[in-house]
C-alpha cells in the first residue's frame, strides 16, 4: 500500500508542474493537479501497477460562490470538483482535486469545462452526467453528456449556489 506522498513523488516526475499542491492536513489528503490533466493524470494512475487506481468511487462537485465576499479582492469564485479513487488490488485510496473558474473565460451563463474520465472509468459517464445537471461543467468527450435528474428542457443549473427556482414549470407552480 502506498502512502499519498509516495504517490504525490510519482505523479510530479511523471506530470511535472500539471500537478500543483498535496495537501495532508485533511481528513482525506488530496493532490491537487490542473484541470486539463484530468484525464491523462487518471489514465496513469489506473494503468501504472503498482498504483493501479482500478475504482471511481465518486466526483463530487463544490460551488463556492459568494455574491457579497467580506473579502473581494481575495475572494475566487471557483467550482472544485474531487474525485476519489480506490485501488481495490492494492488497498490504497485517493482523492484528486481540480479547480474550474465558475464560468468558462468568465463570462456568466458559459459553463466551464474538463475533459471527461468516462474512458478510464465507465462509472464516471454517470457522475459527470449528475455534476454537468446540477452544477453545469461540461465534460469533454463524453459520450452522452445530458442531464440525468432534471428534464432536459429545465433551465439552469440546481446545486449551483446563484440558483434562482423559476415560478412555475411549463404551467406548474413550483413556490
Amino acid at each position: 500500500m502506498l502512502e499519498i506522498q509516495e504517490i504525490f513523488n510519482r505523479l510530479q516526475q511523471a506530470f511535472g508542474d500539471r500537478v500543483l499542491r498535496l495537501v495532508t492536513d485533511n481528513v482525506d489528503p488530496w493532490i491537487e493537479i490542473q484541470p486539463g490533466s484530468i484525464a491523462e493524470v487518471s489514465r496513469f494512475l489506473r494503468e501504472e501497477p503498482d498504483l493501479a487506481f482500478d475504482f471511481l468511487n465518486c466526483i463530487s462537485a463544490v460551488d463556492y460562490f459568494d455574491p457579497k465576499p467580506r473579502d473581494p479582492a481575495a475572494f475566487q469564485p471557483r467550482i472544485e470538483l474531487l474525485y476519489h479513487l480506490t485501488s481495490l488490488k492494492h488497498r490504497h485510496r485517493l482523492v484528486l482535486k481540480t479547480t474550474l473558474p465558475r464560468w468558462k473565460n468568465n463570462l456568466n451563463g458559459d459553463l466551464p469545462e474538463l475533459p471527461t474520465v468516462s474512458h478510464i472509468w465507465p462509472t464516471a459517464a454517470w457522475h459527470e452526467r449528475e455534476i454537468f445537471d446540477l452544477m453545469g461543467v461540461r465534460f469533454l468527450g463524453h459520450p452522452d453528456l445530458r442531464r440525468i435528474l432534471c428534464p432536459e428542457d429545465w433551465v439552469g443549473h440546481p446545486l449551483r449556489k446563484d440558483y434562482q427556482m423559476p415560478e412555475e414549470y411549463h404551467g406548474i407552480p413550483l413556490r
